[in-house]
């Protein structure tokens, strides 16, 4: 079963309400639009069926875990919590559940998830990591991060490095065995990318390089 298997009940009317917004506010979100929520939800489901967890709260999740940055941009999830909630609570979900989604993605967000995760937290964090190590990524999407975020390309390589390797270290990176097992591999190797740009960008003839071609 994928995200779009919910074709009815309050999955599918939250699903039409975010899709909507996205289509509302292209121009403001090229990185976290609704190419990024389509495949963390389709994700999400996915491995919230494999690890038995509650499918329903796991896409509602997914659905919404990025309207922070409507917001604010370069912001922390707790800032779209009201507009979360909102969305949540006009698509038929109660304040109990919305209560269980918001804490499902405040202990998935990858700068401070831990070992103490829940399933449905496990779940969507790893339909939300695979995004970020999906080969394509670096290479087709950071420039959107950063025009999204306003920060510069050395402040997204050392937000990657300094949030996504202490999970790799610890052995959280993919809670699920079998995506462990799949994609840490492009997880690393994108690691080393990032590491290895930070590195490049003490050298002058680097930073000289960006500057002629207008990249911060």
């Amino acid at each position: 079963m994928t995200a779009q298997d919910f074709e009815t009940g309050r999955v599918a009317t939250l699903r039409g309400i975010v899709r909507k917004l996205c289509a509302e506010h292209d121009d403001r979100l090229p990185f976290h639009g609704w190419h990024h929520i389509a495949f963390v939800s389709s994700k999400g489901v996915e491995f919230a069926r494999r690890n038995g967890s509650d499918t329903e709260i796991v896409a509602a999740a997914a659905l919404v875990h990025d309207l922070n940055y409507l917001v604010r941009k370069n912001s922390e999830p707790s800032a779209g919590e009201s507009l979360r909630a909102h969305h949540l609570r006009h698509s038929g979900f109660t304040d109990a559940e919305i209560d269980r989604i918001e804490a499902v993605i405040t202990e998935s967000h990858t700068a401070s998830r831990t070992c103490e995760i829940s399933p449905e937290g496990a779940a969507l964090s790893d339909a939300d990591t695979l995004f970020k190590a999906v080969p394509i990524t670096p290479v087709v999407l950071s420039h959107r991060y950063l025009a999204e975020n306003d920060i510069s390309l050395g402040q997204l390589a050392r937000k990657i490095v300094d949030e996504q390797a202490p999970l790799v270290e610890e052995g959280i990176y993919f809670y699920d065995p079998d995506a462990r097992d799949r994609y840490l591999p492009w997880a690393t190797a994108n690691l080393d990318l990032w590491k290895s740009l930070l590195d490049s960008l003490d050298d002058p003839d680097v930073k000289e390089l960006l500057r002629s071609v207008n990249v911060r």
